[in-house]
């Protein structure tokens, strides 16, 4: 790791704990949160799925009423259906089935009714002769560059039960479905990129350079046994099912018990989860709250502390009649009360104070020690909200005058 990244390391953990840690706490509780939010949907969605029936194409229209006429929110249920792939049209039974809308796979040549095909660019990393780029600045910068070219490619298609006959179908409606498809791999090959001098420039003075893509195809063929987990209703006599958001499966391999099984093991890990995140979120902040209010305790009591030993001396001073306390400089008034020897005209260079300029010094302060100022300037220095001594700018507690034998 090289001097600037550990630097930014460094920062980063000094933000994260500064504060003593309310930064990461408040870290946690935002993650808390998360897990707490997902752990609720994967909860409903885990009662949803056992409840659900779970069907075949055949027995489908005695669970879902049919219907001409729109169907309310409470006609459209939830369903697990197992079935098998199809296109839809070789199930219409018209004049479309003479020609049946399919897809060939260009590697294996099988029929599917969805292809996925994806090109990932794979690059070698190094620092090239003149490429000083930092690993940090690498990852993010290609976390932000598009490496890969995907293209997808799907025709209608429904569920049957898998008999000779199709007489019975589901329409698998995939709008607005970002679930992950049961696809199977077909071609898959890392083709090497050939040099060019546009690749040796990209050595030499980059960081990076293309070396091979990865070339993958993905179906969904025909004769698949399947499982569709959505909301099935009728739409002009035809049973359409379609996807959930609140569900993480649509299309899967998987039976309903499995499926359940899945659920049940990613609940409890988000649930052992949140208690784990629950448990350190609440330990930092409190931990956190209870040095931040003893701190504040600690400078509201200095500040008491402060103000009357301020009050004190004031009373001191007042008392004596000897300087007056407020202002900066003495006016010709205040002057003529001083007496004669304390004047700057009858003190020596060495002996007046450094603050005026005007009166010789009487107060030194503590703990330092230092007889740098007279007695009103020593004063006002102690006014101050942090006072330091002019001369090593050491915290003071307090002054003492001086008195000469």
């Amino acid at each position: 790791m090289s001097t600037s990244e550990q630097a930014l390391v460094t920062l980063l953990s000094r933000f994260a704990l500064s504060f003593d840690g309310a930064v990461l706490g408040a870290a946690l509780a935002y993650a808390t949160v998360r897990t707490v939010l997902k752990l609720t949907a994967s909860c409903s969605a885990l009662n949803e799925l056992r409840k659900a029936p779970y069907v075949t194409v055949s027995d489908l229209r005695h669970i879902v009423s049919d219907g001409n006429s729109e169907q309310s929110e409470s006609d459209r249920k939830l369903v697990v259906v197992r079935g098998t792939v199809e296109t839809r049209s070789s199930v219409e039974g018209n004049w479309k089935s003479l020609q049946p809308n399919v897809l060939i796979s260009q590697e294996s040549g099988d029929r599917a009714v969805i292809i996925q095909r994806t090109q990932v660019c794979i690059f070698n990393e190094w620092k090239g002769f003149f490429g000083w780029t930092s690993d940090l600045r690498a990852i993010f910068g290609r976390t932000f560059r598009k490496q890969e070219s995907t293209s997808f490619r799907t025709v209608p298609f429904v569920l049957v039960d898998g008999h000779s006959t199709y007489s019975d179908f589901v329409v698998v409606n995939m709008e607005g479905s970002r679930h992950p498809l049961p696809l199977t791999t077909v071609y898959h090959q890392l083709q090497p990129v050939c040099a060019t001098p546009y690749t040796f420039l990209q050595a030499v003075f980059g960081h990076e350079y293309p070396v091979g893509v990865l070339d993958e195809e993905k179906i969904l063929p025909l004769g698949k046994n399947i499982s569709a987990v959505g909301i099935c209703s009728f739409e002009n006599g035809v049973p359409v099912i379609k996807s959930c958001s609140d569900f993480p499966h649509f299309l899967c391999e998987m039976t309903k018990d499995q499926m359940i099984l899945d659920l049940v093991f990613k609940t409890k890990f988000l649930f052992w989860s949140s208690i784990v995140l629950g448990s350190l979120t609440v330990g930092i902040l409190g931990y956190s709250a209870v040095r931040n209010w003893n701190r504040w305790k600690q400078w509201r009591q200095h500040r008491r502390l402060q103000n009357s030993r301020n009050d004190s001396t004031t009373s001191q001073l007042d008392s004596s009649n000897d300087i007056p306390i407020y202002g900066d400089f003495a006016s010709d008034d205040e002057a003529a009360t001083v007496p004669d020897d304390e004047l700057s005209s009858n003190v020596p260079d060495g002996q007046l104070c450094v603050i005026c300029l005007m009166r010789r010094k009487r107060s030194a302060f503590i703990p330092c020690g230092h007889l740098v100022c007279c007695e009103r300037c020593a004063v006002s220095v102690e006014r101050d909200s942090s006072p330091k001594c002019p001369i090593c700018r050491q915290q003071i507690r307090s002054s003492v005058r001086i008195y000469d034998s």
